[in-house]
């Protein structure tokens, strides 16, 4: 594949614009029949938006984390089950960026320019934890290793070029094993049957025997001894998806309700429009998203700036700022998309208009995170001065059941 390279902030938001109105189109037509979304994610790797926080020194525009969330903002708001598709992709580009020797950067870096896609194979059922991982990274005999595991939730594998795999290695490491989608011994399910977010397939992925070259791994467990933002990071992408929803709900309900004939019975107006508890709530729920999307942008600042100049404190500032963005974005998305019925009245139901497919991508994006333990994290950091911590991986085998998880952002 031939990719347009992007090389600014200015042209990465005015194509993700586009991309957003190219995804808007036919959003509600995925939703109802879902396929996997080819055509979508090649018309993304072809635009360049995917490689636009590939390093300056490898080509690319090593935009601002504050771009990255308004990229991610404007592509959920067009379809935000394509755009979690590639939620993974980035933060892996960061991974790769933090850990990766020269070569691996000067190769996957190469790819994604060239509009090569990273997949996901990171949690897995069963354990003590959602933190307890069994998948394992043996010695071949030779130079290389053997990937055997089994993946859920993969968001993006399906129709990736590559899958970075959460294993650990023959020292009980933590790594990252970059394997090819087609490699054999990879099987990438497309049995992914929620009721929301219906064309992001976070299937399941198994991996038999997988050989991965030694240079194909990388040493993830070195981000968890250090100050860093990786995981707020990735916070901070879901919350701008949620974000998204709540913008194209929104702008769905103010349409529906113009282009309403006459207001809900009680009103004593000739208008829907004119309805003073439908001015209201409007008022509010505006007002709200509002807040939401400004949040977001606050906890993108921070993020940057702590990337200027990491330490504990930063991080932890950019840390709490992205809980509080996702814990309060969330309530924000599924009030939004709950309201456009009862501002709209029963025309709203009409499965024609699908406007209930806003609800069910919220609801079942959102319960990725706990959403208490976003307050959590605010509240404990303000109150007592707790840094939030990392989400730290297990090998399942050897976790003790009574030891604790912290939960961080």
């Amino acid at each position: 594949m031939t990719a347009h390279i992007i090389a600014s902030e200015a042209e990465a938001l005015a194509a993700a614009q586009e991309l957003s109105d190219y995804l808007a189109t036919g959003a509600a037509a995925r939703d109802r029949n879902p396929q996997p979304p080819l055509a979508e994610l090649e018309r993304l790797s072809a635009s360049g938006i995917l490689a636009i926080t590939v390093p300056r020194r490898f080509g690319g525009a090593e935009v601002s984390l504050e771009t990255v969330t308004r990229v991610f903002q404007t592509l959920a708001a067009g379809d935000p089950a394509v755009t979690q598709m590639v939620q993974s992709h980035f933060l892996f580009l960061d991974a790769l960026r933090q850990d990766g020797t020269a070569e691996q950067q000067a190769f996957f870096f190469g790819h994604v320019l060239a509009g090569a896609r990273l997949g996901n194979a990171q949690a897995e059922k069963g354990g003590t934890s959602a933190l307890d991982l069994g998948t394992r990274l043996t010695h071949d005999g030779n130079a290389g290793y053997r990937l055997n595991g089994t993946k859920y939730y993969c968001t993006g594998a399906l129709l990736a070029d590559w899958l970075p795999v959460v294993a650990f290695d023959p020292q009980e490491h933590l790594v990252l094993a970059l394997v090819p989608r087609t490699a054999p011994g990879v099987t990438v399910l497309a049995d992914w049957d929620a009721m929301g977010q219906r064309v992001a397939f976070s299937g399941t992925t198994t991996l038999e025997n997988v050989a991965v070259q030694a240079e194909y791994v990388i040493p993830h467990w070195r981000l968890f001894e250090r100050v860093s933002i990786f995981h707020a990071y990735a916070s901070q992408l879901h919350t701008a998806i949620d974000v998204g929803i709540a913008q194209n709900a929104l702008a769905d309900a103010v349409a529906t309700v113009r282009a309403r004939k006459r207001p809900r019975l009680g009103a004593q107006v000739s208008q829907a429009t004119q309805d003073p508890h439908v001015i209201l709530r409007f008022g509010q729920l505006a007002t709200k998203f509002h807040a939401a999307e400004l949040l977001l942008l606050r906890a993108a600042q921070l993020l940057d700036a702590a990337t200027a100049n990491l330490t504990p404190e930063t991080a932890a500032h950019a840390a709490v700022a992205v809980a509080e963005a996702k814990g309060f974005s969330e309530e924000v998305v599924i009030e939004i998309t709950n309201d456009i019925f009862a501002l709209s009245g029963s025309s709203a139901t009409d499965n024609s208009l699908n406007l209930d497919r806003h609800w069910r991508n919220a609801r079942t994006h959102s319960v990725h995170d706990a959403n208490h333990w976003r307050y959590h994290i605010a509240g404990d950091y303000l109150l007592n001065g707790v840094l939030p911590g990392k989400p730290m991986r297990h090998l399942a085998a050897e976790r003790a059941p009574a030891q604790g998880v912290k939960y961080a952002s």
